[in-house]
C-alpha cells in the first residue's frame, strides 16, 4: 500500500463494507455451488478470512453493507430477450431460491440491528437497479471494501461500477472466493490493478483500521 491508498483513510465515518453474496449455495457445505467454491475456499481460508474481517470493521464502527445477488423465483428471466450465460445457468439451477436454505445468508454472515441489505442485483453489479449508491452516499460513504463471492463476476464488476461512481475501491484478497484460481488471478493480477486503489490481504486490512471505538 502506498501513502495514497493506506488505512490512515479507512473510518467510520467514511467507509462501508460490501459483503457480497453470503448465500448457502456459495459458502455451505450442501450448497449448490459448493462443490465449485470449496477449492478455492479451503486454499485461501475464504471463510475465515471473511469472520475476520467483518469482525474487525464491526468492532471499529465501519458500516456493513450486504450486497446480494436476486433470489431465483420460478419464471425469473422466462420473457428475457437477452439472458447472459450466468443467467442461464442461475434459471436452470434455481440458485440462491426464494424460500430455500441455498438463498438464505450463511449463518456467520448475517445482518445484525443496524446494518443494511441492498436490494438484490440481477447480473453482477451491486450497483446497476440496485439502491447501493443512494444507500452509500446518504450515509457519507466514499470508501468501499469488498468481500464475499464471486472474484471474477459480482466482486470484479461491483467494485469497477464503484470506481466509476467514484468511490475509493478496496479488494481483500483471502476474503474473496471464486471457482478457480485461474479467477483469483484474473481478477487480482491482471482487471483490478487498473480499476482498485488497493488490493491488500487481510492482515494488511485489519492492521489499517482504526482503533475500536470507545
Amino acid at each position: 500500500m502506498n501513502d495514497e491508498t493506506d488505512g490512515a483513510g479507512y473510518s467510520a465515518a467514511n467507509t462501508g463494507l460490501l459483503l457480497v453474496d453470503p448465500y448457502n449455495d456459495f459458502l455451505s457445505e450442501g450448497g449448490k455451488l459448493w462443490p465449485r467454491t470449496a477449492p478455492v475456499a479451503e486454499q485461501v481460508g475464504l471463510l475465515g478470512h471473511m469472520r475476520e474481517v467483518l469482525a474487525a470493521t464491526r468492532a471499529c464502527g465501519i458500516r456493513t453493507l450486504f450486497v446480494p445477488h436476486r433470489r431465483t423465483a420460478p419464471g425469473d428471466y422466462a420473457d428475457w430477450r437477452h439472458l447472459s450465460s450466468s443467467q442461464q445457468a442461475t434459471a436452470r439451477a434455481q440458485l440462491f431460491a426464494v424460500g430455500s436454505w441455498g438463498g438464505e445468508f450463511h449463518p456467520d454472515f448475517r445482518p445484525v440491528e443496524g446494518e443494511t441489505v441492498v436490494h438484490e442485483h440481477w447480473s453482477a453489479s451491486g450497483f446497476a437497479n440496485t439502491d447501493l449508491d443512494l444507500l452509500l452516499k446518504q450515509c457519507g460513504i466514499s470508501r468501499i471494501v469488498l468481500i464475499g463471492m464471486r472474484v471474477n463476476t459480482c466482486i470484479d464488476t461491483t467494485a469497477r461500477f464503484g470506481q466509476e461512481l467514484g468511490y475509493h475501491v478496496t479488494l481483500v484478497k483471502g476474503a474473496i472466493g471464486g471457482f478457480g484460481p485461474e479467477e483469483l488471478e484474473a481478477t487480482f493480477e491482471v482487471n483490478a490493478p487498473t480499476y482498485a486503489h488497493a488490493i491488500v490481504t487481510v492482515d494488511e486490512f485489519v492492521a489499517a483500521l482504526p482503533g475500536k471505538p470507545a
